[in-house]
């Protein structure tokens, strides 16, 4: 035996050394790979179960819509009276204060209906202080007359006294018979006197009574008088188109030279204070009442949210105020949710260089709970 031989009978044989492909996985690695996805799975729906009940907690206290839109009072502009058009002193959007002169009528017809109006009332006025002057010569005419009967009865009464005295006598044969017819003349003279007294007094007072009248009638002309005076004068004033309130100038249709006629729409003025009408579904009222806070969110101010409160409600649907109301007693009847208006008041405004108009689309947000 060589000793080579021997070597390696007596060295121990070792074993071969494993070989591992590193292409297998290695069980340990294999079982927590799988158990990735489980926990990240089990994480997003743990966030999203919570993240949804929290925005259902958040949500349930908000009622909102779409349908809600910018609403104001418009105030049309319109003449009281019929004329050419001399001036127009606004533009388009231009921002105007109550009493500013927006447009001028030519006055010259209406101010000559003033002068005529005036001199009327002057004349009005003459023929009354006419009827008064002739009232008081009439007054005067029937104190004479009175007096005139005191003195015609005074005579009448010495002379029937002077006639029973002289008739005594010629029945004594104590006067003449001519004596005797002289009495008796002149106490019919005297009560004719005394006759035509009291007529004359009469016809004074009947005078008195139709200067009455005429006085009445010509108080009666002369306030007349003053009421066409008043009526040229506000009609005068009407040529002067002013604005009622302070506001923004929109749909101006007129220019100098047009013939406007009365009530004719020649502009609208968009006031500043300005709500918010939201038609919200009526199933969403039930939490809803006046004085709940809103949020408004304005489409042309993005990022913004303006504060605001529930001012009130439309005591009924909007359809039910429509131009053609529906008419459920006819026909199938297929129920639909209605809508109501909710009138939501700004208790902020945006900045006055950016305002607001009717019409713009906002989203209110009303806190019910």
């Amino acid at each position: 035996m060589s000793p080579y031989e021997t070597e390696t009978a007596e060295r121990p044989v070792s074993a071969a050394p494993a070989v591992t492909d590193p292409l297998l996985p290695k069980p340990k690695l294999k079982k927590r790979r799988r158990r990735v996805p489980f926990l990240l799975l089990a994480v997003v729906f743990g966030a999203a179960l919570i993240g949804g009940v929290v925005w259902w907690l958040q949500a349930r206290q908000w009622e909102s819509t779409d349908d809600a839109f910018v609403d104001v009072h418009l105030v049309q502009v319109a003449p009281q009276v019929a004329g050419r058009v001399v001036r127009v002193l606004v533009d388009d959007n231009q921002l105007v204060k109550a009493g500013d002169v927006l447009i001028e009528v030519d006055p010259a017809n209406f101010q000559a209906s003033l002068d005529q109006a005036v001199a009327t009332q002057a004349n009005a006025a003459a023929s009354l202080a006419q009827a008064k002057a002739q009232q008081a010569v009439n007054q005067a005419n029937a104190e004479q007359s009175l007096a005139q009967i005191g003195v015609a009865k005074a005579n009448a009464d010495v002379a029937q006294i002077q006639l029973k005295r002289d008739q005594a006598q010629a029945a004594a044969k104590a006067i003449s018979s001519q004596q005797l017819d002289n009495s008796t003349a002149n106490a019919q003279s005297s009560a004719a006197s005394l006759s035509a007294a009291q007529k004359k007094h009469a016809s004074d007072e009947a005078l008195l009574d139709v200067t009455e009248s005429q006085i009445a009638a010509a108080k009666a002309n002369l306030e007349g008088a003053k009421a066409q005076v008043e009526q040229a004068r506000l009609n005068l004033s009407y040529t002067k188109i002013v604005a009622p309130e302070a506001g923004r100038v929109a749909r101006k249709n007129v220019a100098p030279g047009d013939y406007v006629q009365v009530g004719q729409n020649l502009m609208a003025l968009v006031p500043p204070r300005v709500w918010v009408t939201a038609n919200f579904k009526e199933t969403q009222l039930a939490l809803m009442h006046v004085g709940q806070p809103v949020e408004i969110e304005i489409d042309a101010y993005p990022g913004q949210v303006f504060k605001g409160h529930v001012d009130s409600f439309q005591p009924g649907s909007g359809a039910a105020f429509s131009l053609l109301p529906p008419e459920n007693a006819t026909g199938n009847y297929v129920k639909v949710v209605q809508r109501v208006p909710v009138k939501i008041v700004f208790d902020d405004l945006p900045d006055p260089q950016r305002p607001l108009g009717p019409g713009m689309s906002v989203v209110p947000s009303v806190k019910v709970r």
